[in-house]
């Protein structure tokens, strides 16, 4: 391994301790990142910065691939290499930065949790003997029924549902309206909560879900009632808003629904 390119990994890490005054964690980091740069490089025969170019780059990248590393980590090892050449370019020890068009991988997408329908039905099959829990049953069955996000629902008005023709109107990002089908279940359970809502609704009140303030309900609100229910039923996950809109898609396209049209 060429000493040049240790010695100035070795100048850039002191820098980074005196100038940055980075704790001894990141500049450990950095240190075991390089560490694998001038390993690769010794590979490839590159005893000077100004003989490594994007090609070699693009195969350290996938040279750390094939020894297992995840993207984020091939991302990490890269973002170290570009801060040495910032600073290799500042001491006039390169002339261009060889990563400039070099790409790190892109991490893989975590795929959103979901619930399968036999949790679904466990969440949703229980009894409401007061008030709260009538609207909170037709939350989520409107949630699980139409795919709603949670400021699409919380959003809703008297004046958006239409339970005989079971749909509702529905403003979704961008300020764009949606009519949206209503199922049979999230139907009955809207016709109970509107039963109970001018009990506690305030007149003026135009939102079809309120608190017991008798005005719209906050996001807060409706996120803590779900994961309370969840609990109750004894679900084994932390059951939030938007995991009815992953699983009302997910479930959709196991009955047969076409992807594009689920989209």
């Amino acid at each position: 391994m060429s000493s040049t390119l240790e010695q100035s990994v070795g100048r850039f890490l002191e820098s980074l301790s005196g100038e940055r005054r980075l704790s001894v964690h990141t500049s450990d980091a950095y240190r075991r990142d390089l560490a694998s740069l001038l390993d690769y490089c010794a590979t490839q025969g590159v005893d000077s910065w100004r003989r490594l170019d994007a090609q070699h780059l693009r195969g350290f990248a996938a040279w750390n691939h094939r020894r297992g590393l995840s993207p984020r980590s091939v991302q990490r090892r890269l973002s170290a290499a570009r801060s040495l050449f910032r600073y290799l370019l500042r001491e006039g020890e390169l002339a261009n930065d060889p990563s400039a068009d070099v790409q790190a991988p892109r991490s893989r997408k975590r795929l959103p949790v979901t619930l399968d329908v036999d949790m679904m039905s466990r969440l949703l099959e229980f009894r409401t003997d007061d008030r709260l829990g009538v609207r909170d049953k037709a939350i989520m069955e409107l949630f699980y029924s139409s795919g709603l996000r949670l400021a699409e629902l919380l959003g809703l008005d008297l004046a958006d549902l239409d339970l005989r023709d079971r749909t509702a109107r529905v403003l979704g990002k961008g300020s764009k309206t949606r009519i949206v089908p209503v199922g049979r279940h999230a139907t009955a359970a809207l016709q109970a909560w509107l039963a109970e809502r001018g009990a506690i609704a305030k007149p003026d009140e135009s939102a079809v879900f309120v608190g017991v303030g008798g005005r719209r309900l906050g996001p807060r609100i409706v996120q803590r009632r779900i994961a309370r229910w969840a609990r109750l039923r004894g679900l084994p996950e932390h059951v939030h808003p938007h995991m009815f809109r992953h699983s009302f898609a997910s479930h959709l396209i196991e009955w047969g629904a076409d992807l594009r049209s689920v989209q």
